[in-house]
């Protein structure tokens, strides 16, 4: 059930997840009736990554529902270098109505959550993402009608954060969720056994393929990533080596379900995990998904920070 903070799916359950996107819906179709809901509130926003959708989203977002969102960068607070994120936590908690922290450490975040009084939302670590998570699952419910025993593919690095929290979501709302994947990029074992012991009650599935084909073949959704992540520029020339045979073209998606739908979280390296063909595809909903971001963590503020 949904406790003071967001960070990470697997605390969540189908229910406190189908409420977060009835509000979502409210929140996207009746802007209007929204405007004062934290009217008075602040949103503190820490980024030791840049993002161009998650700043834009969520300080668009308070602003929306009548708050102020404060934006600071890694040179601007003292977390983790000349103060203990704990005090921080406890300093913020005396200042703000909530933190938005995009970082690279997931304890980092979890550290801080543990040590606020406030809500604090993870806008992403490398492990997990799950506002992102949360918005892909909303967007897939928009264009294919319902979740349980929708069949999803995830073509590319299996470990990365994106693919973690699309388990975690999958576990819950019962998806059919297949991670494609080479060798040495499968997803956590960790999170893996989690996400499928909770299956057995839930009716979901999630399974490991190495072949593309294979792990696309009458397929409903096709997602994919980028294949080098901030921080992992050092390995971006064996990634793409790696990665290579894991494109997501129109030749792949032919073998997708005929109302196939392609998914990115962006921002996507055309030319290397996908093609100009599929990204810019009618059957894409990457820039519905990019909005979506709006909608879902506006709701998720209000889930969080209207208590």
């Amino acid at each position: 059930m949904w406790g003071k903070d967001l960070v990470s799916l697997g605390g969540l359950g189908r229910n406190d997840i189908d409420g977060l996107f009835a509000l979502t819906r409210q929140v996207k179709s009746q802007p209007g009736d929204f405007r004062t809901s934290l009217a008075g509130r602040t949103l503190g926003m820490i980024f030791h990554k840049p993002s161009t959708r998650t700043r834009v989203s969520f300080e668009v977002g308070i602003w929306q529902l009548g708050g102020v969102g404060m934006y600071f960068s890694s040179n601007e607070l003292q977390l983790g270098r000349g103060e203990t994120i704990a005090d921080t936590a406890r300093v913020l908690s005396r200042y703000l109505d909530g933190v938005m922290i995009r970082t690279f450490r997931h304890a980092d975040v979890e550290e801080l959550a543990a040590n606020a009084t406030i809500p604090v939302i993870n806008g992403l670590t490398d492990a997990a993402h799950p506002c992102q998570g949360l918005t892909d699952y909303f967007t897939m419910l928009e264009h294919c009608g319902g979740l349980q025993g929708l069949s999803v593919s995830y073509v590319g690095d299996g470990a990365s954060n994106v693919s973690h929290s699309l388990i975690e979501g999958a576990a819950i709302l019962g998806v059919d969720l297949t991670i494609v994947c080479p060798q040495g990029y499968d997803p956590g074992a960790g999170v893996l056994a989690e996400a499928e012991a909770r299956c057995a009650s839930t009716g979901g599935r999630i399974r490991v393929e190495r072949d593309p084909v294979k792990g696309v073949t009458g397929r409903r959704v096709i997602y994919t990533d980028v294949w080098t992540s901030m921080g992992q520029e050092e390995e971006a020339s064996r990634r793409r080596r790696d990665l290579a045979g894991y494109q997501v073209t129109l030749e792949l998606c032919r073998h997708a379900a005929r109302d196939w739908i392609f998914m990115h979280c962006l921002p996507a390296h055309r030319g290397e995990e996908v093609v100009n063909e599929v990204a810019d595809h009618p059957q894409s909903v990457i820039f519905d998904q990019a909005e979506n971001r709006l909608h879902v963590q506006k709701a998720a503020m209000l889930t969080l920070m209207k208590r």
